[in-house]
């Protein structure tokens, strides 16, 4: 791997600058994956085996345990870029914030970048992740071109289209319960140095998931190029899609890291322009609009909030402190209002049905504003989260609060989404809190392959296994 004769670094115009990130290198890396064996060998047989990571990026509460755990503290960073072959080989914990400074300084990125920062490589993989150019690359588990894992059995196993093929097939989605990536090999896109929106408005959904084909099919909107495409719904009669093509100038770029907010601008101008840094990271800033429960976006508030806590892992971190200790929960009660579901989901629907999803979502549930993203996957061999190969999906993405109804129970409307989703073909992800009983689970995630893959990469169970992960853990 070469890490030379590369251009000049990107502009970027936020306060938060990309940090200049160098590739650790072979030699760190081996000694980071001699921790990580050393570790698993001293937690206990029949204890369960987890990691070391007090951060997340999951919507499910995590229990406190005391118990030692992986240490993944060396495994962080990037290994090496080769930039004429467009590739990395990344470690697992590798940070999508971190990954994209790298990359840049060559002039490539990868293919799908998740929105917010602390995303790692390896946490997209296992537990999928989406964004704006996943309409041209599908899911992050698409670039992958071969990928090292530390099994439950205690092996680090390469996994690739040719060898291991059932574990590198099986790995996205599992959430760490197969294993955990130690190293992935991905591929890169070249970039340019701005990206061109416009804001294009939908007075119904039916309009714009028929705007949503058309790009499919053509790659392009009104005689322009379409290399970035997400939408944001404020309510039933106004929708946007965010269209993006690369650009090599700009005069003047805009910058959504002060007083600006980007969610803002959606609905303020019909075309923009941005640094590629400052795109990939433009919702990382507000959390996309969740940043208001925070007071952030009031004005006085902002002034006086400083610009590097004005990310999404701070936000992240106060929503646990209320998950912990509930202060809300009680103030609303010492007031008199009923209690709140979280409702923090991400659906995939197909395209045709979309608009029937977005109408049944505003009457029952009633959040805005919502995500739209578009995806299409060219490869249907991911057993674990069956998306089928050529179809046009809308990921619908809502975050948020809802009181619970009298007489209800908390849970109630998420049953109902859950229950919305699978009528309409769609797909749910596992980030977020789920009420699957475990038929209807294993039915729509890969039942049969799951524990064929568990009988062979973890015999003895030392890791949970997915619906013990993902419900039975709630």
């Amino acid at each position: 791997m070469t890490t030379a004769a590369r251009p000049p670094a990107l502009r970027t115009t936020s306060a938060i600058a990309p940090t200049p990130i160098l590739p650790v290198g072979q030699h760190a890396h081996r000694n980071a994956v001699e921790s990580l064996l050393d570790s698993y060998g001293a937690i206990p047989r029949g204890e369960t085996v987890r990691l070391a990571k007090p951060t997340s990026n999951l919507f499910r509460p995590r229990a406190s345990v005391q118990m030692p755990g992986l240490d993944v503290r060396g495994l962080g960073g990037v290994i090496a870029i080769d930039p004429e072959a467009r590739t990395a080989d990344v470690q697992g914990m590798c940070r999508y914030e971190d990954l994209v400074s790298a990359t840049l300084r060559h002039g490539l990125m990868p293919y799908v970048v998740p929105q917010l920062r602390t995303i790692t490589l390896g946490g997209a993989v296992t537990g999928l992740g989406i964004e704006s150019t996943s309409l041209r690359h599908g899911l992050p588990h698409g670039s992958v071109l071969e990928l090292d894992v530390l099994t439950g059995g205690g092996e680090i196993v390469t996994a690739s289209p040719d060898e291991h093929a059932d574990l590198y097939r099986g790995f996205p989605n599992s959430y760490g319960t197969l294993g955990y990536a130690t190293r992935l090999r991905i591929s890169l896109e070249k970039v340019h140095p701005y990206v061109a929106l416009r804001h294009v408005r939908f007075d119904d959904p039916e309009a714009l998931a028929d705007a949503v084909s058309r790009i499919a099919a053509d790659g392009s909107w009104d005689g322009e190029p379409v290399d970035f495409v997400d939408g944001t719904m404020f309510g039933i009669g106004e929708a946007y899609l965010t269209l993006g093509r690369w650009a090599d100038s700009a005069e003047s770029p805009s910058d959504y890291t002060g007083d600006r907010i980007y969610y803002r601008s959606i609905r303020e101008r019909s075309t923009d322009v941005l640094t590629v840094h400052d795109y990939l990271w433009r919702w990382d800033t507000d959390w996309f609009w969740c940043s208001r429960a925070f007071g952030v976006q009031n004005p006085r508030v902002r002034r006086i909030w400083p610009r590097r806590w004005r990310r999404s892992d701070v936000y992240h971190r106060l929503v646990g402190l209320e998950n912990r200790y509930g202060v809300a929960a009680r103030v609303d009660a010492w007031r008199g209002k009923p209690p709140r579901e979280r409702v923090v989901q991400d659906v995939e629907i197909p395209v045709e049905r979309t608009a029937e999803f977005l109408r049944w979502f505003a009457k029952e549930v009633g959040m805005s504003p919502v995500w739209l993203c578009p995806l299409r996957v060219s490869d249907g061999a991911w057993p674990l989260y069956p998306l089928e190969p050529g179809l046009v999906y809308v990921n619908v993405g809502f975050w948020g609060t809802v009181p619970i109804a009298e007489g209800g129970v908390d849970g109630d409307l998420n049953r109902m989404i859950e229950a919305k989703v699978a009528e309409l073909d769609g797909h749910k992800s596992l980030y977020s809190d789920a009420y699957y009983d475990e038929a209807e689970f294993w039915a729509a995630y890969g039942g049969d392959t799951y524990h064929a893959l568990k009988r062979t990469y973890d015999p003895d169970g030392r890791l949970l296994d997915l619906y013990q992960k993902v419900i039975q853990r709630r």
